[in-house]
């Protein structure tokens, strides 16, 4: 892989340098300073009996495995692995790694996809998952058999914004021989650091602030260390669920503006919150930067910042959420997150609707709740259209 990194090292940089310029230097035949877009699906061959670094595009491009190698260096890891979405990363990392017999402990408040694959795709192979809330240590203790052989952590948890302590996890999972495993979606690289917690392999939505433009879908999985990185790379080209050269060229896109774009989500999201706090239609506000978040102090030391998502309950039921989002202008209802743009989601209905009711209910997913994905407009735009937005349905005042 000499055309990539025979010229940055990524360990004497800081994040945003690593992002911009590692396994990203200019084009060797024109000059270009942006690598341009391998738009192929095969590759010449110097002769029958050997092939040069890239031969099929489901194999490896030169844009999939610049992306591969900046995640990989963003992270901290050895390795990563592009794929067309993050359920593609999470399906093809749980194939690769379990077989049938084998049982692994999610935490329970789990993006509605993930909890989709752990319930209706990977039981189906006797692959059995329990969900627990990972702030019970306890709990998470007792739920382990002698089948356990990973724990899944997503932290802040979608879309109630728990904390999950990683390092007390990925103690008790180095414990009893376990693998921890990482969604790192909501903090990006950028704020939270699992592999320097403990974590044994990293996945990703890059379709969300990695890309951070909403014009993307992709997933990666990151490893810390090689001891799965040939399982998982058979896995990658034989389940094929991998991304075109296109996509991965708008990924890299994206994370170079990183670091600037989550300093300004995560600075409208602590004053969308703290305004929300406010209103009197609004009856709980959940934000790790809020002093009063039962997790705030982890998040202060597990992550670089508090993200830009926030999640709130309306005084009234689903009949009061419909219309506050229908009274929106600047928050787009829409599913996913991560974006440039402000979104709002209505998560027991849409990004986690497929979970049974009762299972909803019990990890704190209510009828009555709103998840914000909080872009990076000015900030008085968008507490204006929330305040509109509530004033007018809830028939509050200020």
């Amino acid at each position: 892989m000499s055309y990539f990194d025979d010229h940055f090292d990524a360990s004497q940089s800081g994040f945003a340098t690593i992002a911009i310029h590692s396994h990203q230097k200019p084009d060797p035949t024109t000059g270009a300073v942006i690598q341009p877009i391998y738009q192929t699906s095969t590759f010449a061959q110097e002769t029958v009996l050997e092939a040069g670094e890239f031969d099929y595009t489901r194999c490896g491009n030169p844009n999939m495995n610049a992306l591969e190698g900046v995640l990989a260096d963003l992270e901290g890891g050895v390795r990563g692995f592009a794929f067309s979405s993050g359920l593609g990363a999470l399906t093809t990392l749980t194939t690769a790694l379990f077989k049938p017999g084998d049982h692994i402990v999610s935490c329970s408040d789990v993006y509605g996809g993930s909890f989709g694959v752990f319930d209706k795709i990977l039981r189906k192979y006797d692959v059995q998952t329990d969900f627990v809330d990972f702030r019970d240590m306890a709990a998470l203790e007792a739920a382990l058999t002698d089948k356990t052989k990973a724990l899944h952590v997503e932290t802040p948890t979608n879309p109630n914004l728990k904390l999950i302590d990683i390092a007390a996890v990925a103690k008790l999972a180095k414990a009893n021989g376990l693998l921890t495993i990482v969604d790192n979606t909501f903090a990006t690289p950028c704020l939270q650091r699992p592999f320097e917690l403990g974590a044994d392999i990293v996945w990703h939505s890059t379709t969300k602030y990695i890309g951070g433009h909403s014009d993307v879908v992709g997933g990666a999985i990151i490893i810390k260390d090689k001891r799965y990185e040939e399982v998982l790379f058979m896995h990658q080209k034989l389940i094929g669920a991998n991304p075109d050269p296109f996509a991965c060229w708008l990924a890299l896109r994206g994370l170079k503006t990183l670091p600037i774009r989550m300093n300004a989500h995560q600075q409208n999201a602590m004053a969308v919150a703290e305004f929300l706090k406010t209103h009197p239609a609004v009856d709980q506000v959940i934000y790790p930067g809020l002093p009063e978040h039962p997790d705030h102090e982890l998040a202060k030391r597990q992550m670089n910042g508090f993200g830009g998502m926030v999640t709130l309950t309306i005084k009234g039921g689903p009949s009061e959420v419909v219309k506050v989002t229908q009274a929106l202008k600047l928050f787009t209802v829409a599913v996913s997150l991560g974006g440039v743009e402000s979104l709002v989601c209505y998560p027991y209905k849409m990004t986690h609707g497929s979970m049974p009711d009762d299972f909803k209910l019990k990890t704190g997913i209510l009828p009555n709740m709103l998840r914000l994905s909080v872009g990076i407009e000015d900030i008085d735009d968008l507490k204006r259209d929330l305040k509109q937005a509530l004033d007018v349905v809830v028939g509050a005042t200020v």
